[in-house]
């Protein structure tokens, strides 16, 4: 049996059509624990969705313990996920060599496993931004590059940041973000750390840091094509495998996309 998994909350959710050998799973209505061990070895699992959805899945059940082959049928907003392995969302895609090995991060309360990023600065604003769009017009087509710009001119004020890897201190000044990446993309698209491996043993940290607004909004876009690692004085690439960034004042934060609000300070780990 082929079971496809899907959220009909979704505003971009898709139903595929009814055929023999294959079941619609409402993914809101299960327990992930019992669904999974519930399964015949010979049974495959489709995920109908993108980055929030495997997410979910790599958070609600132990990856390390999955008998069943599991694909990924992308419909996502974002789907960095499908562009950080160089995959394009008209197939079905296997997932099951980047379910487990995941890293971890804590924020306040909350600790949780992450499989592209852990967002810190004005990317987490935007996803609050973003939110609040959502709950006034739900079926309104986000743009995250102008909230982004917006941002940059308006809106989000630097930080002052103290950055901690595998035990070394770094502190910088007006700084607008500070990820820490699983993968090369995160932002719907932007190649923030370009030479991030997915399957590699350490994470990386970037820091974007300007005083100037001006000149952070203009370097903005290269980070698209992953050339603002080139402007050795605006960013700043550390790597390593326990991470720990702390800013001078709160702000919103984003899990693989998921909003945090709040956030003076997080930890992640591989």
């Amino acid at each position: 049996m082929k079971y496809y998994l899907y959220n009909p909350l979704a505003n971009n959710g898709i139903r595929p059509e009814l055929s023999e050998g294959v079941e619609l799973v409402d993914a809101t209505s299960i327990d992930f624990e019992k669904f999974f061990d519930g399964l015949k070895t010979e049974d495959e699992v489709v995920l109908i969705g993108g980055d929030g959805t495997i997410n979910y899945l790599v958070n609600h059940y132990d990856c390390s313990r999955l008998r069943n082959k599991v694909w990924l049928l992308a419909n996502g907003t974002g789907n960095d996920f499908l562009n950080d392995i160089n995959e394009t969302p008209d197939h079905e895609i296997e997932l099951n060599r980047y379910l487990t090995d995941l890293p971890t991060v804590t924020v306040k309360d909350i600790k949780r496993k992450f499989i592209n990023n852990m967002g810190f600065g004005i990317d987490g604003y935007c996803c609050e931004v973003a939110d609040q769009i959502k709950e006034k017009t739900p079926n309104k087509k986000i743009d995250y590059t102008g909230i982004a710009i917006k941002g940059l001119l308006f809106h989000f004020k630097p930080c002052h940041a103290t950055i901690e890897v595998d035990g070394k201190t770094y502190e910088f000044d007006n700084v607008w973000l500070a990820p820490t990446m699983k993968g090369k993309f995160y932002g719907g698209g932007m190649k923030i750390a370009p030479d991030q491996d997915r399957f590699s043993d350490h994470l990386t940290v970037v820091v974007y840091k300007a005083k100037s607004k001006l000149k952070a909004l203009m370097a903005f876009p290269s980070i698209f094509e992953g050339k603002h690692i080139e402007k050795k004085d605006m960013v700043e690439i550390i790597e390593g495998k326990k991470v720990h960034v702390k800013f001078s004042r709160p702000c919103a934060a984003q899990i693989d996309g998921d909003t945090v609000l709040n956030v003076s300070e997080y930890w992640a780990e591989i």
